[in-house]
């Protein structure tokens, strides 16, 4: 039985076309002035460790290319983070979320199961999107986030991790991504799977998991 619904963001609960044409550009404009002025904060000087930049012009480029190659790097993600909470909160962005996101987590949550959130953003960006999503705040209905500081998201490990920390066993979770690597290493792990085949998500014939368009038809 399902106690735990467990889903991705990006091409699964938000749309791809929403993180790269406006997350990544966002931090990619703000990188330079974001590292000048934080120079010795915890979350850059750990990305000084990561890249062994020591001048914020060299840990600028690194981490701006970084963006580009879209690398999940948890120093990336957490400076990220930081620079999107500000465009959030000053009403500069709006996130987006599907249509049937919000009705699905409502239903969930009404008939007692946890839901959470595993991405390769920071957990701060998660909380972010979610509080500041074109259809309101939808925190409320989460209970958990976890990013790759929990473990990389193609490894079963990760998911194992996941289960533990929110006292469930493996297969009382079900595990929503659009992307074939992650629901393997989900599914080697123990949980459900479903993939998400939102629009511009190519569906791969050879994908052992059920598919579905919205999470309507998932059933539950």
């Amino acid at each position: 039985m399902i106690s735990v619904i467990l889903t991705d963001i990006e091409g699964t609960t938000t749309d791809i076309a929403f993180v790269h044409d406006v997350l990544f550009p966002l931090s990619r404009r703000a990188m330079p002035a974001y590292v000048a002025e934080h120079w010795d904060s915890e979350d850059v000087r750990q990305a000084r460790e990561a890249t062994r930049q020591s001048s914020p012009e060299a840990l600028t480029a690194q981490l701006v290319a970084w963006i580009d190659a879209d690398r999940k790097e948890s120093t990336l993600k957490a400076i990220q983070g930081k620079i999107w909470r500000t465009a959030f909160e000053s009403g500069q962005v709006k996130s987006h979320v599907y249509p049937d996101v919000p009705p699905a987590f409502e239903r969930w949550k009404a008939n007692g199961t946890r839901i959470a959130i595993f991405s390769s953003g920071s957990v701060e960006a998660q909380e972010l999107l979610f509080r500041h999503s074109d259809h309101g705040d939808l925190t409320p209905f989460l209970s958990a986030y976890f990013d790759t500081t929990t473990g990389p998201k193609r490894e079963s490990r990760s998911y194992t991790a996941i289960a533990d920390a929110l006292g469930v066993p493996r297969t009382a979770v079900a595990f929503l991504s659009d992307v074939v690597a992650e629901l393997d290493a989900a599914r080697a792990a123990g949980m459900s799977t479903w993939q998400l085949l939102r629009p511009g998500i190519a569906d791969d014939p050879a994908s052992p998991h059920p598919k579905v368009g919205t999470f309507d038809a998932l059933g539950f």
